[in-house]
């Protein structure tokens, strides 16, 4: 082994030959959190494209702004890690990579901007490599084939080749990636799949967090940590898909807005979620989320004012009252505790169980905890399986929210204007409108 062999291989680490030397059409990698599956990617891309004049490289992801703290930065710490950021010009507008010798590009996009993607071109030599970055997101395989029939064009003169790389996480056995690339055998498809264990780059501390994954929800810790397969076999909500929906306008009637907040900092984050709601039809629609650990209350009343939700009423833990009156002053008026009391979690769980679910496919959290939020084995003093309190926080925060849907009553707006009339100075703050 060379010394420049022997220099690389310490700074990759072992349990990926196989990935880092595939030239198949597609490189497919599922696995779990601290597999070094995005590291050593991203050093393999900054690898291959100094070393393969003319390559360029496509990174994608479901959302355009996930980017900058994600593909991004790990590409940008692959260029130190390999000690070439000298070579490299790294901008933020226009978010993009170019090696510095050749003009070669890494380029940025977003399935959430379809025209930019289907119109992405280089000047210099051949876009011939996709990195697909938390593949998982994509709810719908149209979406691939579109970008997959798009990119790489055209044919590559040798030694370069067209490859697609897919990474992420396997949340759920009934995601498409699963039967395309997986139960589906193909010449042209190289699957892989790992975990933590072959990451000797963690320490102690990293390893006892996947340990107590193990005891405490094993089940996360079959994806989370093993790289597996989620199942759908207990889940607590089961009636759910992700897509979009669309409203006609003399339907608009049947739906509200509807605004929760489950507080974290340190362990847990603070979750926050924006969902519409049709009790006529019995649908939601999960729009909106924001999910971070470590927000003060200053950070958090910013974060929905800049969503424009700040005169909304938003349903919050009432096991916080101190950073409900925070809110409040910082001018978030219309927040108010959640209602609790026995059974209030099963009651709530049982209410939104009556309701077909639709999660827009940005709210990548929210999808992630519904494939994951279980019941536990532990019984309540009736006997009752309780759901597992782990990795819940933006299903605590929609249940929250869910009292006001169920006092909420749709009206036409001809009955509207009837009823107004008929409780002349009733509070409509109550059950007409919340």
């Amino acid at each position: 082994m060379t010394t420049s062999q022997l220099k690389m291989s310490q700074i990759v680490g072992g349990g990926y030959d196989d990935f880092w030397n595939c030239k198949k059409r597609y490189r497919v990698l599922k696995g779990g959190k601290g597999s070094k599956k995005s590291a050593t990617t991203a050093l393999n891309f900054i690898f291959r494209l100094m070393k393969e004049k003319k390559s360029n490289l496509l990174v994608v992801r479901q959302v355009m702004n996930t980017h900058r703290d994600s593909t991004f930065a790990q590409l940008k710490w692959a260029q130190e890690k390999l000690g070439v950021a000298s070579l490299w010009n790294n901008t933020l507008s226009p978010l993009e990579m170019v090696y510095k010798p050749t003009g070669q590009r890494i380029i940025f996009r977003g399935f959430d901007d379809v025209l930019k993607l289907a119109s992405t071109t280089v000047s210099y030599g051949y876009l011939n490599y996709v990195w697909i970055e938390e593949a998982f997101e994509i709810a719908n395989e149209a979406d691939f084939d579109k970008l997959d029939l798009s990119m790489p064009r055209g044919k590559i003169p040798p030694p370069l080749y067209k490859q697609t790389t897919i990474t992420f996480n396997p949340w759920s056995e009934g995601h498409w990636l699963k039967k395309r690339f997986f139960d589906n055998k193909s010449p042209f498809v190289a699957t892989f799949s790992t975990n933590y264990l072959v990451n000797e780059f963690l320490d102690d501390t990293d390893r006892l967090v996947f340990e107590r994954m193990k005891k405490v929800n094993p089940r996360k810790y079959e994806v989370a940590g093993l790289g597996n397969w989620g199942i759908s076999e207990g889940l607590v909500f089961e009636n759910w898909r992700v897509g979009e929906i669309n409203i006609p306008a003399d339907e608009d009637y049947k739906w509200k807005n509807f605004y929760g907040l489950d507080y974290g900092y340190t362990n847990d984050p603070t979750a926050f979620v924006a969902f519409k709601a049709n009790p006529i039809d019995k649908q939601i629609y999960i729009f909106c989320e924001f999910y971070k650990k470590r927000m003060l209350n200053c950070d958090i009343a910013e974060k929905i004012k800049a969503l424009g939700f700040s005169k909304e009423r938003i349903r919050a833990d009432s096991a916080e009252p101190k950073s409900n009156e925070d809110l409040r002053r910082l001018g978030i008026l219309r927040i108010m505790p959640s209602v609790k009391g026995r059974d209030s979690i099963l009651n709530g769980i049982s209410a939104i169980s009556e309701y077909s679910i639709t999660v827009d496919k940005t709210c990548v959290n929210m999808i992630r905890e519904l494939s994951t939020y279980v019941y536990d084995e532990r019984l309540n003093d009736r006997g009752q399986k309780l759901p597992k309190d782990s990795d819940n926080h933006l299903c605590d925060a929609l249940r929250y929210a869910f009292e006001d849907v169920k006092l909420f009553r749709p009206l036409k707006p001809e009955e509207n204007t009837k009823e107004k009339s008929e409780i002349g100075a009733k509070d409509l703050n109550g059950a007409w409108n919340i």
